[in-house]
């Protein structure tokens, strides 16, 4: 078994939720139940994943899981900048968490490249 905390693509993920936590709590409480809420189960969807599929003893498996972390982190790549259209994230706030978002889905990215050749030759 993989141990996910030693994943960068993890790391990075989690650190990305744990911003995406920290900002939200500005938002308007009228968003609570909405884009508050879409938003933060989008971001953590991304870690969950990735541990998650770093846990399933074949490839093929773990693939899955990243994919599903690279589809959530398309969503809350929109929803930042959804909340930075709508005035809830200063653009300084949106670019520290935009680099963050990035640097989350380079590395989910190279991760499934790296596993998508594992499995290329092991099949």
């Amino acid at each position: 078994m993989r141990d996910y905390k030693n994943i960068k693509a993890y790391q990075f993920a989690d650190d990305l939720a744990v911003e995406v936590y920290k900002i939200t709590k500005d938002f308007p409480k009228e968003e609570l139940y909405g884009l508050t809420s879409q938003l933060r189960r989008a971001a953590v969807s991304i870690p969950t994943n990735i541990a998650e599929g770093a846990s399933r003893q074949h490839k093929r498996d773990y693939l899955r899981f990243l994919y599903i972390a690279r589809g959530s982190s398309a969503e809350t790549e929109y929803l930042l900048h959804l909340s930075h259209r709508l005035g809830y994230l200063s653009n300084e706030k949106f670019d520290k968490i935009d680099g963050l978002k990035q640097e989350a889905v380079k590395t989910v990215f190279g991760l499934i490249s790296s596993v998508e050749k594992e499995t290329r030759f092991t099949s």
